[in-house]
């Protein structure tokens, strides 16, 4: 019990000797301190120990150390904000700039179409006008020919009357000359008078005959100068037609190819529904005799079968994919492609709430109302089995069943649906199969 006792007070003394050394230290920093508080009526004083300063001394370290941290840290937050403010507005700038830049090509390629569709338009008018100078000049070379065929047998005619008459007319001279002389030598006056005027006559006959075939041969030397001169003209009609058909049919064929269609499978389908025969397009046959085609006359069915190719890719292009659905300015905002690993099957065009859409080929509309992530969506079938959709509209200007051409309207853009922004979704299926709609676009940008 004394041990317990004996060692209880030995720690308390240790206790005792820490307190007063520590005491000892603080004071020698924080000397004890007196305030003293003067009135008018008293003085009071306030004493200060030394704990009392030391910890109003590290609590205001404290405070002033946590001012300090929390300080740098919002500056740090505010200058790492603006720095970032900065980055977003410079690529917000640079955006922009590129979607002006984007928009500035997008409209020079469409200003660039339509001049190249109005050198199409002016190209066929030219074509047609050529193709019925050429129709009336090989109709009126042929005539010529005919002419020249019917004048030359009329001239053998002339040259073997021509030859028999002057043989008679020789042997009726000669006859008339004995007899002539006869007559002189008898003395009858009335006979010889009655052969001369014979003999003129029959001179008179020769002559004429003579000059008749002359005529005959100046008039056919002249109709074959009129063919020769003929036969030029349509020789550069034919090479201003063939060169035409050259520069018309040659980027309708890269047209079709780059679209991923083959051009004589899809003009034998345009063939089908357009078989009917006649019309300018129909081959040219002159002869009803049998005899071989003439080497002009292939030269004109050749011509005139790129003409018929001309006109039915012209058919054909109105009933695929190949124009914009929007006439006004518009920006892409995404592509056709995997999107977060899923396929976004189409392409989005942004522009202004109730911009005009455009169907982009001749068609059926097959659905016109509300679809799941779609919103406002029109469906239109195609020839060649094509499909093309037009969803997030806010307005459908079409029904199910009705028919429409390329360039009708269809309705105005839209928020509807699963969309962020007013934008058009366009895609363009093959088979029921998702193609890139920009196949199509691209490869029509230097024809139409």
């Amino acid at each position: 019990m004394r041990a317990l006792i004996g060692t209880g007070l030995g720690d308390s003394q240790v206790r005792s000797r820490l307190t007063i050394r520590l005491h000892a230290l603080v004071e020698r920093f924080f000397p004890e301190r007196r305030l003293f508080l003067r009135s008018d009526s008293d003085t009071r004083f306030i004493r200060l120990r030394s704990e009392t300063q030391a910890v109003g001394v590290v609590g205001l370290t404290l405070l002033v150390g946590w001012s300090i941290v929390a300080t740098s840290i919002l500056l740090m937050d505010s200058i790492g904000a603006g720095n970032f403010r900065d980055q977003a507005k410079r690529d917000q700038l640079t955006y922009q700039q590129r979607l002006n830049a984007l928009s500035a090509e997008r409209d020079a390629r469409a200003a660039e179409a339509l001049a190249a569709q109005d050198r199409f338009a002016a190209a066929l008018k030219q074509i047609s006008v050529m193709q019925t100078e050429l129709l009336n000049s090989e109709a009126q070379r042929r005539e010529l020919e005919t002419g020249i065929d019917v004048i030359q047998a009329t001239l053998r005619e002339v040259m073997k009357s021509r030859e028999e008459a002057t043989a008679r007319l020789a042997e009726l001279e000669s006859d008339l000359k004995g007899e002539v002389a006869l007559a002189r030598a008898s003395g009858d006056d009335a006979t010889v008078k009655l052969l001369n005027e014979a003999l003129t006559r029959v001179a008179e006959e020769r002559d004429q005959v003579i000059a008749d075939a002359q005529a005959a041969l100046i008039r056919a030397a002249e109709m074959q100068a009129e063919i020769e001169i003929l036969e030029d003209k349509n020789d550069r009609i034919f090479r201003q037609l063939e060169e035409a058909m050259t520069v018309s049919v040659m980027p309708l064929d890269k047209m079709f190819e780059k679209a991923g269609m083959d051009p004589d499978r899809i003009l034998n389908e345009v063939r089908k529904g357009y078989s009917g025969q006649g019309g300018p397009m129909t081959p040219l046959s002159f002869s009803t005799k049998g005899d071989a085609t003439s080497p002009e006359t292939l030269r004109a069915n050749r011509i005139l079968n790129q003409m018929d190719r001309l006109n039915l890719y012209r058919i054909a292009a109105q009933k695929a994919p190949f124009a914009s659905p929007l006439k006004d300015s518009f920006r892409f905002t995404s592509g056709f492609g995997y999107r977060w690993g899923r396929l976004h099957a189409g392409t989005d065009f942004a522009a202004p709430h109730g911009t005009p859409i455009y169907s982009t080929a001749d068609g059926v509309v097959i659905h016109a109302g509300w679809q799941s992530g779609y919103g406002r969506l029109v469906k239109i079938q195609h020839e060649f089995g094509i499909e093309t959709r037009y969803a997030h509209m806010s307005k459908i200007r079409v029904k199910e069943g009705q028919r429409v051409s390329r360039g009708d309207r269809i309705g105005d853009m839209g928020n509807t649906g699963r969309s962020t922004g007013t934008h058009l979704h366009y895609e363009v299926r093959v088979g029921g199969k998702p193609v890139n709609p920009m196949i199509y676009i691209k490869a029509a940008k230097d024809v139409f």
